[in-house]
């Protein structure tokens, strides 16, 4: 489903972010990107999303170089590929359900779509009865909770979680794994991007280790060993 094939990112004056990286991830997966900060997995998840080039090598999404997606078409890439950042990312003047929906209005969506769709997606996260609330009125769990809800409401094939819990304590970070783990069990691909060892070595999911914009380990059952 999705192919790094001999991936090398140099940003100037000569910092490599990544050096010749090559992995696999398959549909309805669970992968845990690990590393230390700076490791190169953020990098990676932009190159996926085109919104970076690689200096050398291809990225392919089912089958397509996504360096090779004209840029009008883009935009239907990226809803095939929800994504989940630590910051959350909310407009702090829209609702749950206006932040949600915004996502919809800008594709021309119905009213009626949007309705139910947004109310769809609050049933997963489990944030129903949020529907009203600003993002300033939410704990940083719900938060997050809200930004997997936006993920999730075009229906994407892959979810790709950029640090989701790096903001959040045990118990809300415990509550957005699960959720995680909900969401690849409804048939969607899921990859983790992470430095939380905790997270990493209780999951027993694949586990895909960068050092230094190296990759060093693919294990399928890993462990967060660096």
């Amino acid at each position: 489903m999705i192919k790094f094939q001999n991936i090398t990112k140099t940003y100037k004056p000569n910092i490599k972010a990544l050096d010749d990286v090559t992995f696999e991830v398959q549909a309805k997966e669970f992968v845990c990107l690990v590393g230390r900060s700076g490791a190169g997995k953020t990098t990676l998840l932009k190159l996926l999303m085109a919104e970076e080039c690689p200096t050398s090598g291809r990225v392919f999404f089912k089958n397509q170089d996504v360096n090779k997606i004209k840029q009008q078409e883009l935009p239907l890439l990226r809803r095939k590929i929800g994504a989940i950042f630590q910051d959350y990312r909310l407009l702090p003047f829209k609702t749950v359900f206006e932040n949600i929906a915004y996502a919809l209005e800008v594709i021309g969506a119905s009213d009626v779509e949007i309705k139910r769709d947004v109310a769809d997606v609050l049933t997963i996260v489990g944030l129903s009865n949020r529907a009203n609330n600003f993002p300033a009125q939410l704990s940083g769990g719900e938060k997050q909770r809200v930004a997997i809800a936006r993920a999730l409401i075009h229906r994407p094939e892959v979810i790709l979680a950029d640090e989701p819990t790096g903001n959040l304590d045990p118990y809300h970070t415990s509550d957005i794994i699960k959720l995680l783990l909900k969401i690849n069990e409804f048939g969607t691909t899921v990859i983790l991007a992470t430095h939380n060892k905790e997270i990493i070595n209780s999951l027993g999911k694949r586990v895909i280790t960068l050092e230094a914009g190296k990759l060093i380990r693919d294990e399928e059952k890993g462990r967060f060993v660096i």
